[in-house]
């Protein structure tokens, strides 16, 4: 083999290399929740349909929500459910979409933080990602009510912040869920 053969074998051997060597790709996430400890987490089941759904967080799950989403509460703006592993907005949640859309419009200084969330099997970054789109599905609905999308942000909290800690279907179901948190007036 000649040196010139050589060279030509040794560059495409490299380029190769770093061809498929390449980064894999991430979910986008606008911002990341701080950290907690990874719990080891029960097998996953399917949810039952859209009647199992809570129509309001009960007395003990609000106890422990944090003092931001209790004000959103006070403020008019109130939480839609999801499905299990899905981010499209139920049909029951709906007309909670459009009340917290008048909402808006009636006070339209007003600039609102969606917060996606998850229950809490899956993975991190899979849940993660999942906040996210459940987040932008709803900003998404907004919009289309006529909502300015400069007034919306989104986080995604995946399982990092759950109302309820109990392993069945009825706490999992309020675990997912979108909340609007005002953020200025």
């Amino acid at each position: 083999m000649s040196r010139k053969s050589l060279i030509y074998l040794s560059f495409a051997l490299l380029v190769g290399i770093v061809t498929l060597w390449g980064c894999p790709k991430k979910a986008e996430v606008t911002t990341t929740p701080q950290p907690q400890a990874e719990k080891v987490m029960p097998p996953a089941t399917p949810a039952p349909s859209a009647e199992a759904a809570p129509a309001e967080v009960k007395p003990e799950a609000k106890a422990e929500t944090s003092n931001e989403q209790a004000g959103t509460m006070a403020e008019g703006l109130k939480p839609i459910y999801f499905d299990f592993n899905k981010s499209f907005i139920r049909d029951d949640a709906q007309a909670t979409m459009k009340a917290n859309a008048a909402w808006l419009k009636a006070n339209p200084k007003t600039k609102v933080k969606i917060e996606g969330n998850c229950d809490e099997r899956g993975t991190k970054e899979y849940n993660q990602a999942l906040g996210q789109r459940r987040a932008a599905s709803a900003k998404k609905y907004l919009a289309e009510m006529g909502i300015a999308v400069h007034r919306i942000s989104l986080i995604s909290y995946g399982k990092e912040k759950p109302v309820c800690n109990e392993h069945d279907e009825t706490c999992w179901q309020k675990n997912r869920r979108d909340e609007f948190v005002v953020t200025n007036h």
